[in-house]
C-alpha cells in the first residue's frame, strides 16, 4: 500500500514585517496570517501537516514575471537610504504602502510560494497551502498595486513552466476566487494556453476593484491564449455558497475536465466571505470547502492555495482552516445554518449564460442549455434585504457556527438598505443582537485634516452635484431620490460657505454605462482639455468648502477606491494637499494614479476672489480609451437626467426647456464619441 504524501504548510512571521508606516491601521494587516496561524494551531491542523520554512525568491525567477525597475524597487524600498522617500513612492501607486519589513515579506512571500509549488510538482507533497503576504494578484509586470507588491502565484506558475521542465508540468489552471479580479495574474498569462486562468469577482460595471474592463466576461485571452482566460463578473453584492457553486458546476468543472490540468494553483482571497469588510459577498467556511472539493479530482489533487485578501480576521482564520481540512481529506460539513435552501441570483445564470456564450466556440462542452430544473426559484436582488448577521462580524469573537444569517434590516420608508462594512460603525446592544449601523467616513482625528480645514478652495460641479441636495450627500451624508447608494459625508459637517455658478471652456460629455450610485447609464464628465475657437461652454456650480471636505468628496467620487482599501488607508495622507494645489495651478491638472476609471484627473478651472476652482474629471488618456471604445460611453439615466435639471433650473441658470436642449447636446456628443 503506498503512502500517501502529506501536505505542506508554509508560514513565517518574517511576512509579519510588512506594516503601514507608523503602525496605522490598515485592512492588509500583519494580524492576517497570524489569525489563520493561531487557528490552525487550535485545530491541530499544524501537527497534521509539514511546516515548511520560507525562503526568499531569486531575482531571476521575479523577472519572470516582473520587469527589473519593478524588482530594483522592491529590493531597494526598505533600505535605509530610502527611509525618507519611501512614504512619497508609495503615494504614486494605486493602493501601496511600504515600510522597512517591505521588501523581506515580498522575496519570503515570492519565494515560499515557488517553494511548496515545488514540492507539490515534484510528488514530494500531495498538497499545499502557502501562508503569504504581501499578496499577489493585482501586482502588474512593471508595477505593485491593490496591496501587491511581487505576483506570488505567477512567479510559481512559471517557475514550474519554464524552469523545472523535467517535472512534466505543461498545463496549469489557476483558479482565482478573490472577490476582486486577478489583474495581474491575467495580464501575465493572457496570450499563454498553458495557463488556463479562471476568476470569478465583483465586477459591478467596471465599478469594482480594481476597476475597468479586464474583468468583463469577454476578456478571453489573446493570440495563442485565446479562450484560456475565464472572467466570472458578479454584477453586485452578497453572492454566496450557491452562485459559486453553480459557476463551479457549469463553468470551470467542465472546461476544467478538457484542460486537464497537471497542477492547480489557487490565488486564494477570502475577501468573498461573509462578514468581511470589502468584499459585500456572503461564502461560508464550508462554501469555500466544497469549492475545493470540487477541485481535488483533477491533476490528482495536486493542488497549492496561496493566501490572496481576506480581511475579517475571524472569516479567514475559519474559511483556510475549512480548506486545509479538506485538503487533508477531511469530510466537509453540511451544516450552513439558514443557507442550506438559499438558491443562486437571478443574475448569477444571467452571468453565466454569458460567460458560456462567450467561451463555447472555444470549449465546445459549454454550448449546451443549462437544465431549466436547475434555475428555477432564483433569488431576485431587486426584492433582497440586505443580510448580516452580528455574529459574523466581530474579528474578536471565535465562536463557531454559520457565517451569514439572515436578518433582514430595513428602514422606515421601505427603501432597500445596502451598507457594507467597510461603511459602517457597528456596535451589539447589551441586551439584544439587534445590530446598529452608523454611518462614518473617517476618524476625524487624522492628523492631516486640521491643517486642510483652514483652507478654502472652490470644488466646481457639472453633474449631479449641481443640485445642493446631491452635494449634500458627500457633506452631511444619505442620498436623494434616484440615487442606490448612499453618500458616506465628511469628517467636516459644515456646509458651503458660498455658491456661485459660471461657465467653463471644457465639454461636457456622459462616460462610463453604470455607476454605484445611479445604477445602469452614463454620467457627467468634462473634457480635460479645453475648447478652442468656441461658443460651447459648460456650467459648472461651484462651492465653497475646505480642502478638507474637497479630499472627501473626491473619495467618495471615486467609490471603488473607498470599497477596496476602506477608510483606514485613506486616513495615512490626503488625496490632495496643500502643496499639490500650487502643482495644479501650475500644471493646470493633477492626476491621481490610484483613480482607475474612476474621476482621476483634479482640474484646475482658475481662481474666484484669489481662491482655486477645482473639479474631478477623466485623465486625457481616458479620452483616448472612450474614443476608441475600451472605456464605454452611455446616454444618461432619466433619474440622473432629473437630478442635473433640477440643479441647472434651481441654480437659475437655464429655464426647464434650456436644460434639457443642454443635456441633449451631450448626449449626442457621447453617443457620437465627438469628444
Amino acid at each position: 500500500m503506498s503512502v500517501v504524501p502529506p501536505v505542506g504548510l508554509v508560514y513565517d512571521d518574517r511576512m509579519c514585517g510588512h506594516a503601514t508606516p507608523d503602525g496605522a491601521p490598515h485592512p492588509e494587516k500583519p494580524d492576517r496570517l497570524r489569525s489563520i496561524w493561531r487557528k490552525l494551531q487550535q485545530q491541530g491542523i499544524t501537527d497534521r501537516c509539514v511546516v515548511l520554512k520560507a525562503k526568499e525568491a531569486e531575482d531571476e525567477y521575479i523577472a519572470s514575471v516582473h520587469t527589473l525597475n519593478h524588482i530594483k524597487l522592491i529590493k531597494n524600498i526598505s533600505s535605509k537610504e530610502l527611509d525618507s522617500k519611501r512614504h512619497t513612492i508609495a503615494r504614486k501607486y494605486n493602493s501601496i504602502y511600504f515600510n522597512k519589513g517591505s521588501s523581506e515579506s515580498a522575496y519570503l512571500a515570492a519565494g515560499s510560494t515557488i517553494e511548496v509549488t515545488e514540492k507539490v510538482a515534484k510528488g514530494e507533497l500531495s498538497s499545499g497551502i502557502a501562508l503569504v503576504r504581501p499578496p499577489g494578484h493585482h501586482a502588474e509586470c512593471n508595477k505593485p498595486m491593490g496591496f501587491c507588491l511581487f505576483n506570488n502565484i505567477a512567479i510559481a506558475a512559471n517557475f514550474l513552466l519554464n524552469e523545472r521542465a523535467e517535472l512534466g508540468i505543461k498545463k496549469i489552471l489557476i483558479v482565482d476566487w478573490d472577490v476582486h479580479h486577478g489583474n495581474g495574474t491575467q495580464n501575465t498569462f493572457y496570450k499563454d494556453s498553458r495557463v488556463l486562468f479562471f476568476s470569478v469577482h465583483r465586477f459591478d460595471g467596471g465599478t469594482f476593484y480594481p476597476a475597468g474592463l479586464d474583468g468583463a466576461h469577454f476578456m478571453v485571452g489573446d493570440g495563442d491564449g485565446q479562450g484560456y482566460n475565464i472572467n466570472v463578473p458578479w454584477e453586485h453584492e452578497r453572492c454566496g455558497d450557491a452562485d459559486y457553486s453553480a459557476v463551479w458546476d457549469h463553468v470551470l468543472i467542465p472546461v476544467a475536465e478538457r484542460f486537464e490540468p497537471d497542477v492547480i494553483l489557487v490565488s486564494a482571497g477570502f475577501d468573498a466571505a461573509s462578514g468581511d469588510p470589502l468584499g459585500g459577498c456572503c461564502i461560508t467556511p464550508q462554501g469555500y470547502a466544497r469549492l475545493l472539493q470540487k477541485l481535488k479530482k483533477f491533476a490528482n489533487g495536486k493542488i497549492v492555495m496561496v493566501l490572496e485578501g481576506g480581511y475579517n480576521l475571524k472569516s479567514i482564520a475559519n474559511s483556510v482552516l475549512a480548506c486545509a481540512q479538506v485538503l487533508l481529506g477531511d469530510e466537509v460539513s453540511k451544516s450552513d445554518g439558514n443557507l442550506n435552501d438559499v438558491k443562486p441570483f437571478e443574475t448569477t445564470w444571467q452571468i453565466i449564460k454569458n460567460v458560456r456564450d462567450e467561451l463555447k466556440r472555444y470549449w465546445p462542452v459549454l454550448a449546451g442549455e443549462i437544465p431549466e430544473e436547475e434555475m428555477k426559484n432564483p433569488r431576485n436582488i431587486s426584492s433582497l434585504k440586505e443580510y448580516w448577521s452580528s455574529e459574523s462580524e466581530s474579528e474578536l469573537e471565535e465562536t463557531e457556527g454559520p457565517t451569514c444569517e439572515i436578518n433582514s434590516v430595513e428602514v422606515a420608508n421601505g427603501d432597500e438598505v445596502s451598507l457594507k462594512l467597510s461603511e459602517l460603525n457597528i456596535a451589539e446592544s447589551a441586551s439584544s443582537s439587534v445590530v446598529t449601523f452608523a454611518l462614518d467616513i473617517a476618524d476625524a482625528s487624522a492628523p492631516w485634516r486640521s491643517d486642510l480645514s483652514k483652507v478654502y478652495v472652490w470644488y466646481a460641479t457639472y453633474g449631479s452635484n449641481l443640485s445642493k441636495p446631491r452635494l449634500l450627500c458627500y457633506i452631511l451624508g444619505g442620498k436623494v431620490e434616484g440615487m442606490s447608494k448612499e453618500g458616506h459625508g465628511s469628517c467636516d459637517k459644515t456646509l458651503p460657505k458660498e455658491i456661485k455658478w459660471k461657465t467653463v471652456p471644457h465639454k461636457l460629455f456622459f462616460g462610463r454605462s453604470y455607476t454605484r450610485f445611479w445604477g445602469e447609464g452614463g454620467v457627467a464628465f468634462l473634457h480635460p482639455l479645453t475648447i478652442n475657437n468656441t461658443d460651447e461652454k459648460s456650467y459648472v456650480c461651484m462651492y465653497k468648502i475646505t480642502l478638507e471636505q474637497f479630499n472627501d468628496v473626491l473619495f467618495q467620487e471615486n467609490v471603488h477606491l473607498f470599497e477596496h482599501y476602506g477608510k483606514e488607508e485613506y486616513f495615512l495622507s490626503p488625496l490632495v494637499d496643500l502643496k499639490d494645489i500650487d502643482l495644479v495651478s501650475k500644471n493646470k491638472s493633477l492626476n491621481l494614479e490610484a483613480f482607475k476609471n474612476g474621476y482621476p484627473n483634479v482640474l484646475y478651472l482658475g481662481t474666484e476672489d484669489d481662491i482655486p476652482i477645482l473639479t474631478m474629471t477623466c485623465s486625457v488618456s481616458d479620452i483616448q480609451e472612450y474614443k476608441s471604445g475600451k472605456f464605454p460611453m452611455a446616454p444618461p439615466a432619466k433619474k440622473y437626467v432629473n437630478v442635473l435639471i433640477k440643479g441647472l433650473v434651481e441654480g437659475g441658470q437655464l429655464t426647464e426647456e434650456e436644460a434639457v436642449d443642454y443635456i441633449n447636446a451631450a448626449t449626442a456628443t457621447t453617443v457620437t464619441k465627438n469628444i
